[in-house]
């Protein structure tokens, strides 16, 4: 994982993939669970998060099973979990989707980590940077919003910091 810049003023969004899904029990995609290797990615996450990212004031998460269980890992690893919102517009959105949620955001909101689905994710991080982002199963992408929630949009964010902390010889 890339080392994070300094922080500037305004506000963090740290955008988070769910870790490695299982394919192989045949559920719905809404109820598939994490395989072990995402058991194992989640709390690196977690861990990174708490090393490299101040006090966390929202988690909106997708009802997903691999996304809560993603964000109950990460936590998990936090001294001082915050606050979680599990919301229906997050499963399987697209970047504008995303972005709307975000805008939606309350104001006093400092430190924000959304948790969801690719190609949405990407996409998102992609239009508020203005360059590509890869994120695979439990990336993170730490972005800095020069503005207030309502108003974030193409070009509005800066980039601090993507990519998936090391899990081990496994990690493909």
């Amino acid at each position: 994982m890339d080392g994070m810049a300094e922080p500037t003023s305004g506000r963090t969004l740290v955008l988070l993939r769910h870790a490695k899904s299982d394919w192989s029990g045949g559920e719905p995609d809404v109820r598939r669970p994490l395989a072990e290797r995402g058991r194992r990615q989640a709390p690196e996450a977690g861990r990174w998060l708490a090393s490299n990212v101040g006090g966390i004031d929202l988690a909106v998460v997708s009802p997903a099973t691999r996304a809560r269980s993603t964000w109950d890992l990460v936590a998990a690893e936090l001294e001082a979990p915050p606050q979680v919102r599990v919301d229906e517009r997050v499963y399987a959105a697209d970047e504008e989707e995303l972005l709307e949620v975000v805008r939606g955001l309350d104001a006093d909101l400092g430190v924000v980590v959304l948790v969801a689905h690719n190609p949405g994710l990407e996409d998102l991080a992609a239009e508020l940077v203005g360059e590509w982002v890869p994120m695979k199963t439990s990336a993170l992408t730490v972005l800095t919003l020069t503005g207030s929630w309502a108003d974030a949009g193409p070009g509005d964010a800066t980039l601090r910091a993507s990519g998936r902390p090391p899990v081990g010889h496994d990690d493909v």
